[in-house]
């Protein structure tokens, strides 16, 4: 029990320091990747619907 309070309030080496780091990194690298295709989807949606509107736009002006 000492041992595991000890552990836990020991000041981290240098190597996991560094290895959480590099964890917490990569795990903000995925979610960025995640924003980057959720944006990329969004701007997609809204070329298809301007081109979509533009095409309902014209046909309504050559019925008018």
């Amino acid at each position: 029990m000492i041992e595991v309070v000890k552990k836990l309030l020991a000041t981290p080496t240098p190597l996991e320091m560094a290895a959480r780091e590099l964890v917490k990194a990569q795990r903000e690298k995925l979610e960025a990747e995640s924003a980057l295709d959720y944006a990329y989807s969004i701007v997609e949606y809204n070329n298809q619907r301007i081109e979509r509107l533009k095409q309902r736009v014209t046909e309504m002006k050559e019925q008018a």
